[in-house]
């Protein structure tokens, strides 16, 4: 027995053979089945070997592993519960282990549909009738009151008495600031984003209009958001600030009105800043009324000299209205007239004829009741003072200085009769509560804009003429111009707004033609799309449609032509606009585009940015592409060395830019550069040799002369006043009266370049007799190719070039095709240009910013310190009329304007606000090649040293080798004999 067991008890004998088991074993009987049962059986049976017997006790040994002292969560929870099992040491305390779902929400919203005063199915009837809709852009410059106006007409809507009631203490006092949804807008104070609002509103005699309004933000920063708003209304409603007058954003959006024939009307704000702040006397604040609509009719007259008359804005035309939009009222000098004829009904006056006397040098003479040029009695007064201003002061003084009762006794005189409780309120409350009753609601306002700004079936021609790129003889174009509901579908979109947690995109627009239904297939044409390029083309299926409210949006099953929609599902190719068309147009005809937008300014204010964790790079990518969508004027791109850079208007919207891609779009922390600037490349003379450049085959030849351009040119390209587009013929016609260019030469413009509106010009000036027309034919694309590519990126600093014409003198190319391909052109046409570029004395130009600054007298000192101290003149100061306050303006180098705001609000103790607007280009002082100037660092360079010093801190910052080399793009044998002659250095 001993020998069946090891040392430690282990049994080793054989094992005894069983009597009843069968002679093959259990192997054996195993592969018996397999050979006989098929494979599942033979699984079954292999699985009730193994099975141990449950009911009795088991002699199975079980592993120590293998036992189970305790329930599995599953069998506790059951199957259908997940279950977690975390190590305690793998997550910080901070952590939890099971996170809460986070709600994200970016943007102040209405839990449910608010109520309003009207029937909200009587909106979406009022759609259908397009001569009762008015789209319209409420625009003018920071605090002028837009937002305000917007609240007083959400407040004569909306029925937000619970809202109000909950807010307590100094909330109260709070601007009530409707339209302003994104929290960072809330936080600072001002309008980031264009908000749209659909509101009923009543005109005087009771007919109900439609109301798309767009509230624009005010800050300049921001104008590229008034560009696109404007692309959509029928017309505007400038807001002024009364005391302040018209100012750079007021003065930007009258020129773009104009020049775009956008009808104009102006709202005068903030008439209670006359009353209680500048305590001007009635006979004076008419001379300061007087001045402010001179302001902006002087500015309309600039923009379209000889022309100004037709469009100017007056009181007795009926398009301005004067209001205090803080204290909820307004009115027009119509709908006041018709106050006085309902006020004394027996008196028989005609409201139209007497609101014409109620404006200009009219004046009333008490005694003989009679108006008249010139005032002919002792207390003759102009009319607009003695009908419109005295009863308004009037109005304010009785409501601050009486007692309760003398003022319930002085009220019930006007038929105004308020609560006990509202008599004991605060004076801003029961003056709002006594104007409210005064003025009533805002039907003037409504009766100014239904006569002056046309419907969308009167403005859609002008819309098609200036903006829509196809033919206007189509049946499409007919549908749009006469807002045709059975016509194909065609949307314009110029705004995306984020939802709000941000993770998705609307599309904000204007139906031209059609309905706009959810569900219904279209497709997006881009604003690269053209009929030789489909590529910017993809079809998408609208997903629902909205009525845009700015903190909630209303469901509808469509949207008919001539109003504002927004839309879901059609986003994922717009970037910044688009074009929306039905999936199949009558006749089969061809798609065509409405036009990009023309902005205000250019972005030249950059900076770079990279994750601070390089793995969430994809992340960081998918914010940029999200903040290119949302911000109509930025722009994203890569440099050649790998940086990611973001172009934007100044340094509020950069601010706006980036938390957004922190917070919204991203969430995550990034590494910002410090802010530089664009620059840009030009000549100030002429090449002062005819530069070659061979192919690399030795085959071909391109002769290049560079030049500066004339004043003007570039403007005028950039504008679109002249497109490469047009036949030739209109291009020669163009330069030859405008610029006096010859025949030959007009014809010859090849291209404007870097791309079709770009500031430079390619112009064949060879000979037919010397250069054979039809082979030069033959590369003329390949030779454009290489100017666009030269003039993207010049060879100072690979920055874009501008104010440059490249003239081809001479070229001699290879008669077989095969050896003059794009290849080997392409490239010869770029060192052909960057040769005569290099040989006629090139300088770097700087963007400048316009600085125009509010400030009392005593801040004007501090701007010309702070401007002197950052290369920047100040051009014109003076006081603004009937104020303490001055008004400068001036001219700032954009890459010296960081942090300028902030440094003049800290000299002038915050009295002062100042705008800063990409003004124009202008050329840095010094040469960018001089090589004897020595730059030390941390040391200001000179002011001729400063292209020298931009130019190699630039090509440093880029990657790039220190210094230009001019013997890279000359041809060996033209530079040696070029430092033979003396002409280069060394």
């Amino acid at each position: 027995m001993d020998d069946l067991y090891d040392e430690f008890g282990n049994f080793i004998g054989e094992a005894e053979e069983s009597e009843e088991e069968s002679p093959h074993g259990v192997d054996g009987a195993s592969a018996y089945v397999y050979d006989e049962e098929p494979e599942e059986e033979a699984e079954v049976n292999d699985q009730q070997l193994m099975e141990i017997d449950e009911d009795g006790p088991s002699n199975a040994v079980i592993l120590h592993e293998d036992k189970q002292y305790y329930p599995t969560a599953q069998q506790v929870y059951g199957p259908d519960v997940e279950t977690m099992v975390q190590e305690e040491d793998t997550q910080p305390l901070t952590q939890p282990i099971i996170a809460p779902v986070v709600q994200k929400k970016f943007a102040v919203q209405e839990t449910d549909l608010p109520p309003v005063n009207f029937a909200r199915e009587f909106m979406t009837d009022l759609m259908n009738l397009p001569e009762q809709i008015r789209n319209v852009a409420v625009a003018g410059h920071l605090h002028h009151g837009k937002t305000a106006l917007m609240d007083m007409l959400v407040m004569q809507t909306h029925d937000l008495s619970d809202q109000l009631e909950k807010k307590t203490g100094r909330k109260r006092d709070e601007q009530l600031r409707y339209t302003d949804v994104h929290l960072l807008e809330r936080a600072r104070g001002l309008s980031i984003k264009t908000s749209p609002m659909s509101l009923v509103l009543p005109s005087t005699r009771g007919k109900s209009h439609l109301f798309n309004m767009l509230d624009t933000p005010g800050h300049v920063n921001f104008a590229d958001e008034v560009a696109s708003s404007l692309r959509l209304a029928d017309g505007v409603v400038l807001v002024v600030d009364v005391v302040e007058g018209v100012q750079t954003q007021a003065e930007q959006v009258i020129k773009h009105a104009i020049l775009e024939g956008l009808p104009l009307v102006l709202f005068v704000n903030k008439m209670d800043r006359l009353i209680l702040e500048l305590k001007l006397p009635p006979a004076d604040a008419y001379f300061k009324l007087k001045h402010v609509i001179e302001e902006v009719n002087t500015v309309i007259e600039n923009t379209i000299p000889g022309q100004g008359e037709k469009r100017r804005v007056s009181p007795e035309k009926g398009n301005v209205a004067f209001g205090c939009t803080s204290m909820g009222w307004c009115f027009t000098l119509p709908s006041f007239a018709k106050m006085y004829a309902e006020s004394y009904p027996s008196s028989g006056i005609n409201a139209a004829d007497f609101a014409l006397r109620l404006w200009g040098d009219i004046f009333f003479n008490p005694t003989s009741r009679k108006f008249t040029r010139k005032g002919t009695e002792e207390r003759s007064k102009r009319a607009f003072v003695n009908f419109v201003l005295e009863p308004i002061y009037k109005l304010y003084s009785h409501t601050i200085s009486e007692s309760p009762q003398d003022l319930k006794a002085t009220l019930a005189t006007l038929g105004i009769v308020l609560k006990p409780s509202q008599y004991k309120t605060d004076a801003k409350e029961l003056l709002m509560r006594v104007c409210e009753q005064f003025f009533g609601p805002a039907t003037g306002f409504v009766d100014m804009i239904v006569e002056h700004i046309p419907s969308p079936v009167e403005g859609a021609k002008r819309e098609l003429e200036r903006y829509y790129t196809g033919p206007l003889d189509t049946k499409t174009a007919s549908a749009m111009e006469k807002c045709d509901q059975d016509g194909p579908l065609i949307v314009q979109v110029t705004k995306l707004f984020n939802s709000a947690d941000a993770t998705s995109f609307h599309s904000f627009g204007r139906v031209m033609s059609g309905i706009a239904r959810p569900g219904q297939q279209v497709r997006v044409l881009g604003e690269g799309y053209t009929l030789e390029d489909e590529e910017d083309m993809v079809t998408a299926t609208i997903s629902d449609t909205w009525i845009a409210e700015s903190r909630y949006n209303v469901p509808t099953s469509g949207v008919p032509a001539g109003n504002l929609v927004l839309l879901g599902g059609v986003d994922n190719s717009i970037v910044k606009t688009a074009t929306l068309v039905a999936a199949r147009l009558p006749d089969d005809e061809d798609a065509y585009i409405f036009r990009p937008i023309a902005h205000f300014y250019e972005s030249v204010f950059k900076v770079a940015v990279e994750p601070i964790n390089p793995s969430e790079l994809p992340k960081m990518l998918d914010g940029l592409r999200k903040i290119n969508k949302s911000y109509p004027l930025v722009t994203t791109k890569v440099e050649e060395s790998g940086e990611h850079i973001i172009l934007g208007t100044g340094e509020l919207y950069m601010d706006s830019v980036l938390h957004d891609l922190r917070r919204l779009y991203a969430e995550m922390e990034l590494k910002v550069s410090d802010p530089v600037t664009r620059f840009c490349e030009t000549v100030v003379e002429t090449s002062a040799i005819k530069c070659y450049a061979m192919t690399p085959n030795k085959k071909n030849k391109l002769t290049m002369v560079a030049e500066p351009l004339e004043a003007g040119i570039a403007e005028d390209i950039e504008s679109g006043k002249v497109s490469i587009r047009d036949p030739v013929r209109k291009v020669g016609k163009f330069f030859e009266d405008k610029y006096g260019y010859d025949l030959l030469a007009s014809r010859n413009i090849w291209a404007f370049g870097p791309d079709d509106m770009g500031p430079n010009i390619l112009q064949n000036d060879t000979l037919p007799s010397e250069v054979d027309q039809k082979s030069l034919k033959s590369v003329r694309d390949t030779i454009r190719q290489g100017f666009s590519w030269a003039t993207r990126e010049g060879p100072l600093c690979e920055e874009p070039i501008r104010n440059t014409k490249f003239r081809i003198m001479d070229v001699s190319l290879a008669p077989e095709a095969i050896f003059r391909g794009g290849g080997q052109i392409i490239p010869t046409a770029r060192r052909a240009c960057y040769s005569s570029f290099l040989m006629s004395s090139p300088r770097l130009m700087e963007p400048v910013y316009s600085c125009s600054m509010i400030g009392p007298a005593d801040a004007v000192s501090s701007l010309y310190t702070v401007l002197a101290r950052r290369r920047g003149h100040v051009l014109q100061d003076g006081p603004i009329a009937g104020t303490p306050l001055y008004s400068v303006k001036g001219l700032i180098p954009v890459i010296d304007s960081f942090g300028f705001e902030t440094d003049l609000r800290i000299h002038t103790q915050g009295q002062a606000t100042v705008s800063l607007v990409f003004d124009r280009w202008s050329i840095v002082p010094g040469d960018p090649l001089d090589k004897d100037i020595k730059l030390r660092p941390l040391e200001p360079a000179s002011a001729q040293a400063t292209a020298r010093d931009f130019v190699l801190k630039t090509r440093r910052r880029k990657g790039l080798a220190e210094d230009v080399t001019i013997s890279k793009f000359l041809e060996p044998e033209l530079f040696r004999n070029l430092k033979d002659s003396g002409i280069l250095d060394g």
